[in-house]
């Protein structure tokens, strides 16, 4: 999880000059609020995520909508929403869309939070200055730039196909806004990842989630909670690109990978008979199955040698606990 001392501060040298853009900053930050949940000790993401988080999170109409990252409120139990100014108010958790990573929550009680405008990332280009900010005013928001749109794989499960980078790293970067140079919200703060740019070793910086992404699911997020369609299947795999292939770091407990018998450490390197390139190529072949309760054959290399494993994929859905309303 990311950094979360409250006394840890933009440094001002760092922190965007309002002069310099074309848009009001100071309107812009009104519409960031800090995100706090608390989550059941026996929640699935417990664990991996713990039990209290702190994020961001955007407002993106007048009724108390605020759009952030999923994994700040997944299976929360509890939901605060606090203004640069001070004001709180309980909300509850809307949607979490595991293909974005995009999550919603609605406040329960006015917060004087004015929405910021939805714009785009795709008419933007590399180099361009943003702000990426946090739910704590002008200290939270930090001058960047964006410095490579490509795809990205997530270990977890996850891949963008033209993620958002932005450079230097902001500290409190989950479902941190990105505004771009009109002042309208072009992505929501996922990661902090060591080499935003590819192939570069010493640019750290934040990935962010494009808003373009938000438009397509909307809708069907605000009905049913998520996107209309079924769940991908889901092995419960934890993965990453190494020198040596595709690695094994890690399985969800009780998840279908966990109980076919593999193990971390083993070399990913068949789905169905068929090589695979990197990590985004092995989600895209899982993906490719259809819905969950297919089965995956997943050639592994432990040890040197090779060894197979038939995986009945499943919903991520049915392991996370719902959402409820207090």
């Amino acid at each position: 999880m990311q950094a979360d001392e409250d006394n840890d501060d933009i440094p001002p040298v760092a922190r965007p000059d309002p002069a310099e853009l074309a848009y009001d900053l100071d309107a812009a930050l009104a519409s960031v609020v800090t995100v706090r949940t608390q989550i059941p000790s026996d929640a699935f993401t417990a664990a991996s995520l713990g039990t209290e988080r702190r994020g961001n999170g955007v407002m993106i109409d007048h009724n108390g909508l605020v759009l952030t990252i999923g994994y700040v409120i997944a299976e929360a139990e509890q939901i605060w929403l606090t203004t640069a100014s001070g004001t709180a108010a309980p909300a509850y958790a809307v949607a979490h869309d595991h293909a974005t990573g995009l999550g919603l929550v609605q406040a329960l009680a006015r917060l004087g939070a004015p929405p910021l405008p939805l714009g785009s990332s795709e008419i933007l280009d590399i180099g361009q200055p943003v702000v990426v900010a946090g739910g704590r005013g002008v200290r939270d928001a930090l001058a960047a730039r964006i410095v490579a749109k490509r795809p990205f794989a997530g270990y977890w499960e996850y891949y963008l196909e033209n993620a958002l980078f932005t450079a230097p790293a902001h500290p409190h970067w989950g479902g941190a806004a990105c505004i771009g140079p009109d002042g309208s919200l072009i992505g929501i703060g996922s990661l902090l990842v060591q080499e935003a740019i590819r192939d570069s070793r010493n640019v750290i910086g934040n990935m962010a989630v494009p808003i373009d992404l938000l438009a397509p699911i909307l809708d069907d997020l605000l009905r049913y909670g998520r996107v209309n369609r079924p769940p991908r299947p889901w092995l419960g795999l934890f993965a990453s690109d190494t020198a040596e292939g595709v690695v094994v770091t890690g399985l969800a407990p009780g998840g279908p990978a966990a109980d076919a018998g593999l193990a971390e450490g083993d070399v990913v390197i068949e789905v169905d008979g068929y090589e695979i390139e990197d990590l985004a190529d092995l989600w895209r072949r899982l993906w490719a199955h259809g819905a969950p309760g297919a089965v995956v054959s997943l050639t592994v290399l432990r040890d040197g040698r090779r060894q197979q494993f038939e995986c009945r994929t499943a919903s991520r859905r049915d392991f996370l606990k719902r959402p409820s309303l207090h």
